[in-house]
């Protein structure tokens, strides 16, 4: 099984939904995410490669019109957990690229959630 995964970021604030007005999450703060596209196959393509990287560029360009210094409350119409962020993702972009596996949404260096097909 071939793997392979890209990186993309952007910059953005939020503030969630149904928690104790002292957690620190339910106040307007900020993240650098992170977002991992990994995508699956038995096989390569003639020159090697499961996907041109280059090919990935959609989900660059998405994240950067959609998500990049914007407050994610704005924007989207669900609760912008890192979780939720990672369904919508995977959920966008599965049709385009058949062989994603799983994306991942880091919120800080030491936070992720996964969202994939298992």
């Amino acid at each position: 099984m071939y793997v392979i995964t890209k990186e993309f970021s952007f910059c953005a604030s939020h503030l969630l939904i149904g928690l104790p007005a002292n957690h620190p999450c339910s106040k307007l703060h900020g993240h650098n995410y992170v977002v991992i596209a990994e995508l699956k196959t038995d096989f390569v393509d003639q020159t090697g490669f499961v996907v041109d990287y280059r090919k990935l560029d959609p989900i660059k360009q998405y994240l950067d019109s959609k998500f990049d210094h914007q407050h994610l409350n704005d924007v989207i119409d669900f609760n912008p957990t890192a979780e939720n962020l990672a369904a919508h993702l995977f959920c966008m972009f599965i049709k385009t690229f058949p062989m994603l596996s799983a994306i991942i949404v880091k919120e800080t260096p030491k936070t992720s959630a996964r969202y994939d097909t298992s």
